[in-house]
């Protein structure tokens, strides 16, 4: 199974980056629209604009003959802003107005100041006043501004709130929850992924899993999910396979101790048998069987021996620096001389007269008669051998034969251990173990080998060594 995804943490973490940044953007709007009120001329100013508008608009205040007076700027700001103003007297006449509306009034008593302070947020706009004096006479100017500036919205005058107090708890609060019941929930569907994803590893484990969709956040978790499942049952039928052919190995190694222990055993009792007398040539006879059959077994147990050396990596290796197409020129006329392999035909090929090659003369020997050997023994009697070597960017080795060919599970199963061919009519007396054998020392070389192969037309071995 794959390690996890950086795929599933970053969207996991992804999801609560999105909810808490909706989260800030919407507080950021409430904050700003708390905070903020658009003029008449459609420009946005804080909340407390026309508050400080009010007070500071007493530098806009002067006095003729104690009349009151607004000065030319003060006039500008108010014809930009769209207000009006009256000022009036410590007794509530009004002694100055700019802009007033039609029904404006003359005279505000005490209670009608109240009133109008306490109607200061109505739906006409909002009405601000302050105090100005003179001479020890207190005025009193009114401002009105065309704006509803709602009572949920804040004055800021930068050091503090003034007011909304309330909304912003109530604000705290909802995002709270929100936090809260969002994290429920997440939790609650991770819990839920995760619970089907341990079941889902436990089924795996007991060979019971079913395919699951792949989608959503954890894809990459049920994608690793079915390769993983996929594997181990093709896993368990290639162990199941390994394990027949290992049991039918078994039985035929132990067939082919048998088979040369038998005529030895025989053999031996009648030269041990007292009664019978044997000429000299009958002694021979028995002898020659008896050491052609142990000559037999011998190569049974180095082959055993062999294989575990060098799966195990426990056989020693006397690597010398040699030339390779020496070596191979070399090996296939000693397999022409013996006597019989003399009718059959070696040619060799190469485009290069030397490839110097670091190798251990005894194991590359064996591997490379494995292949030769093998392709006379099971093919026709006019087969014929091609041996190819080229220097490219690797030492490339090509040897092919026009034989019979084998079939593809054969070709899926000819490096196995276990495995001995079976499309020869005949009971071969291989243990099985050649290819495996040859296969192993090619890699304890650093090298790779595989094969071609068809029916009818015969095979072709192709091994591969890394330049030194």
């Amino acid at each position: 199974m794959r390690k996890p995804s950086y795929k599933t943490i970053l969207h996991s973490y992804l999801i609560f980056f999105v909810i808490f940044l909706c989260l800030i953007f919407i507080v950021i709007g409430i904050f700003l629209s708390l905070i903020t009120i658009q003029q008449p001329n459609g420009k946005y100013v804080h909340s407390d604009w026309a508050k400080k508008f009010t007070e500071d608009f007493n530098e806009q205040i002067m006095f003729i003959d104690n009349k009151p007076q607004i000065k030319e700027y003060g006039l500008e700001k108010l014809q930009e802003n769209k207000l009006w103003l009256q000022i009036l007297d410590s007794n509530g006449n009004i002694v100055y107005g700019f802009s007033e509306p039609k029904d404006h009034k003359n005279y505000y008593s005490n209670s009608e100041l109240l009133a109008l302070v306490e109607q200061n947020n109505s739906s006409d706009g909002t009405t601000y006043f302050n105090t100005i004096t003179n001479n020890k006479n207190d005025f009193i100017y009114i401002i009105h501004f065309p704006l509803n500036i709602s009572k949920v919205n804040m004055f800021f005058d930068g050091n503090k709130f003034i007011g909304g107090k309330s909304i912003i708890f109530s604000i705290i609060v909802i995002i709270f929850l929100i936090i809260l019941i969002s994290g429920v929930i997440y939790s609650y569907w991770v819990t839920k992924c995760i619970s089907n994803i341990t079941i889902a590893v436990s089924d795996v484990s007991k060979r019971s899993y079913l395919p699951i969709k792949i989608k959503g956040v954890f894809a990459d978790v049920y994608n690793s999910l079915n390769l993983l499942s996929k594997e181990i049952h093709k896993s368990d039928e290639i162990q199941k396979k390994t394990d027949i052919m290992r049991e039918e190995w078994i039985s035929n190694i132990t067939h082919d101790l048998k088979t040369p222990l038998s005529p030895i055993k025989g053999y031996a009792e009648l030269l041990a048998d007292n009664s019978i007398t044997h000429s000299s040539e009958k002694i021979h006879k028995y002898a020659s069987i008896m050491l052609k059959n142990i000559e037999y077994t011998n190569k049974l147990i180095s082959d055993l021996k062999l294989t575990y050396q060098l799966q195990n990596g426990i056989i020693p290796l006397n690597k010398k620096n040699d030339d390779l197409v020496r070596f191979l020129k070399e090996l296939s006329i000693d397999i022409l001389n013996y006597p019989e392999y003399e009718s059959n035909i070696i040619e060799f090929k190469n485009d290069t007269d030397i490839i110097n090659f670091s190798f251990d003369y005894t194991l590359l020997k064996r591997a490379f008669s494995n292949l030769i050997i093998n392709a006379f023994t099971y093919g026709n009697k006019d087969t014929k051998v091609v041996v190819n070597i080229a220097l490219n960017e690797q030492i490339e080795i090509t040897i092919s034969d026009n034989g019979k060919g084998i079939t593809r599970e054969e070709v899926s199963n000819l490096f196995n251990r276990y495995y001995r061919g079976t499309t020869q009519k005949q009971r071969t007396n291989g243990t099985g173990l050649g290819l495996a054998i040859t296969k192993q020392i090619i890699e304890i070389h650093k090298g790779d080998i595989s094969i071609e192969s068809e029916l009818g037309l015969g095979s072709s071995f192709h091994i591969c060594f890394p330049l030194n």
